[in-house]
């Protein structure tokens, strides 16, 4: 009696381990979960490596509005809906801005924009796998989570997380024509 007693309470304690370690998984939010260069690529309308220019609260004109931060790019290149030397604004939601500055004037970037929203809002990609920073000469430079969610694997230098800008734009265009 002793035996199957203690089968039922260790049956329902790993059920209960089992259910929470479930909703432990499925409470990831899904900016965190990995996504590819192809991925990343597809599901972006905008794509294009450009230099900051300015930055701009914008004012609620109505009460229907929500509050946004506009970011103009001048184009280096152009990809995927931008074109080289025109200057590209998109808004941002606020929010996406408390606790730090997502862009500052004069930083260099690649960007992957989604389709902007029925209010005129983008974002980034996949969160900071749609936006790289670019350092000085000229490679995109990925965090660890960048690295392993882009998936650059053909470059040489994608070990030490610096991969040329140009090897980048010439894997996002053949991939775009395949």
């Amino acid at each position: 009696m002793h035996r199957s007693l203690f089968e039922c309470l260790l049956f329902a304690f790993l059920l209960f381990i089992a259910n929470a370690l479930s909703a432990q998984q499925s409470a990831i939010p899904v900016s965190s979960v990995p996504a590819n260069l192809r991925q990343v690529t597809n599901h972006a309308a905008t794509i294009f490596v450009g230099k900051v220019i300015s930055l701009e609260a914008l004012p609620l004109a109505s009460s229907d509005q929500v509050s946004c931060v506009q970011i103009t790019f001048q184009v280096e290149q152009g990809i995927r809906g931008a074109r080289a030397g025109e200057h590209f604004s998109f808004r941002e939601w606020v929010g996406l801005w408390s606790g730090a500055d997502r862009y500052r004037v004069g930083q260099r970037m690649m960007l992957f924009l989604y389709t902007p929203s029925a209010l005129g809002l983008t974002s980034p990609v996949g969160g900071g796998a749609g936006r790289l920073s670019i350092d000085a000469s000229g490679r995109v430079r990925l965090s660890p989570t960048q690295q392993q969610s882009i998936q650059v694997s053909q470059t040489p230098d994608v070990r030490s997380r610096r991969v040329p800008v140009r090897d980048l734009v010439r894997a996002i265009r053949r991939m775009s024509e395949e």
